[in-house]
């Protein structure tokens, strides 16, 4: 972990601000959801991204049953259909 030098305090709401050079580099927008994580020691923040239930791939995904899944899932899903049939 590379340490930038910015302290901050948590507030009584249990809240820390991300100062905006950082929002900015990491292109952290105002509403952006933040996944939290926990490492040994350490609380870690990411951005969340969506992405495919099976590879975790976060390119070219479609909605199918409210799961999120890529191109390359779906069509080696859909080779194991035509492959039952033969």
């Amino acid at each position: 972990m590379k340490s930038t030098g910015i302290i901050r305090r948590v507030d009584e709401l249990g809240r820390v601000v991300i100062p905006i050079e950082i929002r900015n580099q990491f292109d952290i927008l105002e509403k952006d959801p933040i996944e939290i994580y926990v490492e040994g020691s350490s609380i870690i923040l990411k951005k969340f991204e969506s992405n495919c239930i099976f590879c975790g791939s976060t390119k070219d995904l479609s909605s199918y049953h409210d799961k999120l899944i890529c191109k390359d899932c779906a069509k080696k899903i859909g080779n194991l259909d035509s492959k039952k049939e033969k």
